[in-house]
């Protein structure tokens, strides 16, 4: 019974937070004029990814590499088949151009890169976490930097905020602390009841673990579709993925290296394969269709049962 009040609890958190940080998010891009494309790479992108970084650099202390690892690997697959999925299916999703330019490239290029880092000694050490995390600083100034770049034409282009900076960055942080707190109460009792059933760690990391620390990015992108902010909804998961792979490991493994021999090259290759798919889907019309989104829930449907199974 008090199991199922946290599990409700969380989800009213995770709904609330995510709509004050997609209103918030989206006015704050119009007051500082940057693109809400930007905001949704960056801003949201990295606070909607507060569960998996607290989450890895936990379990990394912990010595549960697997765990640390599988959240992120697995996030990432949620993020695309998952999400990007619901989403679409919820409402054709019209993509950006900007995205396919640069930013897809980027996720594409870090999910390649950690592949090979796997592949050198199946985890990530405390040089390769550098070169993540200096990646990531750089993609931000980067963002920041272009957006501000085109600021004219974006000036044009922006409607008018409805709400002030200092109230817009209170949504933001209260829509973000909402979403962390609803993560932690889902994840915690779902690790102790696949605990409870003997599911191992890679298992539970890849699978009820990304779920749950993804579900700030599910309940942000879901509420950003259907308030058709869908730079926003699209950009956040693709920041969210970057952000997954060049911060998150490039934050933990300093503090502790991690070893992940539970993890194996089936979820690290379709991490991969998943986050190329999605180019030429994105590149197909500029949109994304219902039906495309109903093919990656298949996928995730797919992989899930593929690691219960197993």
């Amino acid at each position: 019974m008090l199991v199922a009040l946290y599990f409700l609890l969380g989800l009213g958190l995770l709904y609330y937070g995510a709509d004050y940080l997609v209103k918030g998010g989206a006015n704050i891009a119009l007051r500082l004029k940057v693109s809400p494309l930007v905001i949704g790479l960056t801003l949201v992108a990295y606070g909607t990814s507060a569960p998996e970084l607290v989450v890895s650099i936990d379990s990394s202390l912990k010595g549960l590499g697997d765990v640390s690892l599988g959240n992120v690997v697995g996030s990432n697959i949620c993020n695309i088949a998952l999400i990007v999925g619901l989403c679409a299916v919820i409402t054709p999703l019209r993509v950006n151009p900007k995205l396919l330019k640069f930013d897809m490239g980027v996720m594409i290029a870090a999910a390649a890169v950690l592949l090979g880092f796997y592949a050198l000694n199946r985890g990530v050490n405390r040089w390769e976490a550098v070169l993540f995390l200096c990646g990531c600083i750089a993609y931000t100034m980067w963002s920041f930097y272009s957006s501000r770049k085109g600021e004219k034409n974006v000036q044009e282009e922006m409607p008018k905020a409805q709400y002030g900076i200092w109230v817009s960055a209170i949504m933001v942080v209260g829509g973000l602390a909402a979403l962390v707190g609803g993560a932690k109460l889902l994840v915690n009792s779902a690790v102790a009841i696949a605990q409870w059933c003997g599911v191992s760690e890679a298992v539970i990391g890849l699978t009820v673990v990304a779920v749950g620390t993804s579900l700030p990015e599910l309940a942000t992108s879901v509420v950003a579709a259907m308030k058709k902010e869908q730079d926003i909804a699209l950009g956040n998961v693709v920041g969210s993925n970057i952000f997954n792979i060049l911060d998150i490991l490039g934050i933990a493994p300093l503090i502790s290296p991690i070893k992940a021999q539970g993890i194996c090259y089936v979820d690290m290759i379709l991490m991969l394969s998943i986050s190329i798919l999605l180019y030429p889907i994105m590149k197909s019309g500029m949109r994304i269709s219902r039906k495309e989104g109903a093919a990656m829930l298949a996928i995730y449907v797919i992989y899930t049962t593929y690691l219960i199974a197993k």
